[in-house]
Formats: structure tokens, sequence, C-alpha cells
């Protein structure tokens, strides 16, 4: 599989998310696969389909809405929203990007999620007040 159809079905298969469908990965991950995020930085197969197990979890009805994604030699970018229910939290919509590095035979490597993680926190009841405070002062004054 070259990098590029590697790339389409992870994106069908992160539009299309189930815990079900979990064990799609497999074949187009490598075993020590690096996964990271603003929370979690793990790496293998097993611990990135945990990280996904532990997402169906704590949320109700997460759904990624793939926006753009192209390959570049051995290098991948995703374009994404994401959205969920979190409890406590209530609904969440967060705006991010992907890299992905592709292995020979077009496994992917590498999964570098990046995104603005002060969403969260801002919800969180006394931190929120905080982050809110400081966002404010350390925005440009237009």
């Amino acid at each position: 599989m070259t990098p590029r159809q590697s790339c389409a079905r992870y994106v069908e298969l992160f539009e299309n998310l189930t815990p079900e469908r979990l064990g799609e990965l497999l074949p187009l991950v490598t075993d020590n696969v690096h996964f990271r995020d603003p929370f979690n930085d793990v790496r293998g197969v097993t611990a990135l389909q945990r990280v996904l197990e532990d997402m169906f979890e704590r949320t109700d009805s997460p759904r990624f809405k793939v926006l753009h994604w192209t390959v570049d030699g051995h290098d991948g970018y995703i374009r994404w929203l994401f959205s969920a229910r979190v409890p406590l939290l209530g609904q969440w919509h967060v705006e991010g990007v992907s890299t992905l590095a592709f292995a020979e035979g077009g496994r992917i490597a590498e999964h570098l999620d990046h995104w603005d993680a002060s969403c969260v926190y801002a919800r969180i009841p006394l931190l929120g007040a905080l982050v809110r405070g400081v966002r404010r002062r350390l925005a440009c004054k237009v």
C-alpha cells in the first residue's frame, strides 16, 4: 500500500470510527506507532487502540469530520473537526491537524495531533476562569 492509499483508508476509518471498527487500524499502522495529542503520548498499536477506546468510554457520540488531507512523500496531513458530548463539559467542538509519518510499505509510524486544549480547560469550573483570564491578558488589543 502506498502512503496515499494508506492515508485515504485512515481518513475513511476515522470519519466512520466506532468501537467495533478499532481493529481496522491494525493493518494501517506500524506495531510501534507513535501517537501524541495534548493529553496522551503513547507508543504501540495496543496503546493507540486504548486511547481511542477511552475516547468512546468518556464521550458520547464522538465524531471526526475530515476537512482536507494530503500526502507528500512519507508525510501526511489531515485537517479535521472533532465533536462529542463530554460529561460535565457539554457539547464540544475542536478543530485540529494531524501530522502523519509513513514507514516503508505505507503504514503509519507516527500520528501527532495538534489542537488547542485550552478549549477544554476553559470549561472546567475555577480552572476555566483562570484560563479565560490568562487568554484575555495575553490577547492582542485590537
